[in-house]
């Protein structure tokens, strides 16, 4: 490819990048600020929003793995063993940047959050396969090939991008899918996965085709910087349109029986029967004595099969079972944001404040002696 090509290709690169990441700082910053209230909800447990932030981080390894390319195309002063080590010390940290911002999406694949060390292993798995493309490197050269077209020191850093990419993708998708933007799911889908495949070059002997592979890498990045616009952007109606944690109160009156106020979705003490659906009430009881009770660290309770509520879809039904019966418009239906804040890595908490929150003395008794 013609040299002046490849480095419009890189500049664009690096531009894009760095425009890309310098969006979503601001703009998560700017969220920080004026969501504040929301966000910290009271200031014993501060809420911590980082997606957005890690996702920007990505962004930014890029502009410095653009740069460290350029470097090397542009200066004699550095060997191809010592590029390679470089683009895959990038590489580890942008897959890092790209995993730690799973952490904080609430639709992120559950068996992420089942341990609590699971971010700890996952990265060193990470730092792990770069340590072994870097050690390859100099044990076998850059130009190392097997099977004839398989680049050996690619191998690791390929398997790695494989499984963050399919994270994301599921975590986009879903997430998307939820705030019923399917279509914006779909194309983050698609960026994700020409981001895959324009790494091809990388690990597959394909000739001829750099001009299409660099051209595919340009598109994917633009969309899924447009993607994470968009994600951003529904995270602000998401946040405008949530309730206040002060405007919200609790009565648990008996078993099954709990009256709830929350002004701006026109609910008054209105009392809910959950009836036989015991297991919703208890988990609902549980995150309010937690919240009422305990210390502002220990509030959050871990959703997961290693939680003490196995699964996130207990705290769907308790949502979808106070709209049932308030018969509540679309306009007006709660949200499971509306109950519950997400602390990240699996954690929830009731959003309500303590003071807000009243449990008949009888009733949390015979709860805790269950």
């Amino acid at each position: 490819m013609n040299l002046s090509v490849e480095l419009f290709h890189l500049f664009a690169h690096i531009f894009i990048s760095f425009i890309g990441g310098s969006l979503l700082l601001a703009i998560w910053y700017h969220i920080q600020k004026q969501f504040k209230a929301k966000l910290i909800e009271d200031e014993q447990q501060p809420r911590l929003d980082k997606g957005l932030f890690y996702l920007s981080l990505a962004m930014f390894v890029w502009v410095i793995s653009g740069l460290w390319n350029l470097i090397f195309m542009n200066f004699n002063s550095i060997d191809a063993q010592k590029f390679t080590v470089g683009v895959s010390i990038f590489s580890a940290l942008n897959n890092i940047c790209f995993f730690f911002a799973l952490f904080y999406f609430k639709y992120a694949p559950k068996y992420l959050f089942q341990k609590s060390k699971i971010r700890t292993i996952i990265s060193f798995v990470i730092l792990g396969l770069a340590f072994i493309t870097i050690l390859s490197t100099f044990i076998f050269g850059d130009d190392f090939y097997i099977f004839n077209n398989l680049k050996l020191n690619a191998i690791p850093d390929f398997l790695i991008s494989i499984l963050i990419t399919y994270w994301l993708i599921i975590t986009f998708y879903r997430t998307f899918t939820h705030r019923n933007l399917k279509l914006i799911g779909i194309i983050a889908f698609l960026s994700l996965l020409m981001m895959l495949i324009s790494q091809l070059p990388d690990i597959i002997k394909i000739p001829n085709t750099i001009f299409v592979f660099n051209l595919i890498k340009i598109v994917a990045k633009t969309s899924l910087i447009s993607v994470c616009l968009v994600l951003a952007t529904s995270w602000v109606i998401e946040l405008a349109q949530t309730p206040t944690s002060k405007e919200v109160t609790l009565h648990f009156i008996d078993w099954s029986l709990v009256k709830i106020t929350i002004p701006s979705k026109d609910i008054y003490d209105e009392i809910i029967d959950f009836g036989s659906k015991t297991t919703q009430f208890k988990n609902f009881l549980l995150f309010a004595i937690y919240r009422q009770n305990l210390d502002a660290t220990k509030q959050g309770i871990l959703v997961g099969s290693d939680g003490k509520i196995k699964s996130q879809t207990y705290l769907s039904r308790i949502i979808e079972n106070i709209n049932s019966i308030l018969n509540l418009e679309k306009n007006n239906a709660l949200e499971r944001k509306d109950l519950f804040t997400f602390l990240g890595e699996g954690t929830y908490r009731l959003r309500v404040l303590p003071e807000h929150i009243k449990i008949d003395e009888a009733l949390k008794n015979e709860f805790q002696k269950e």
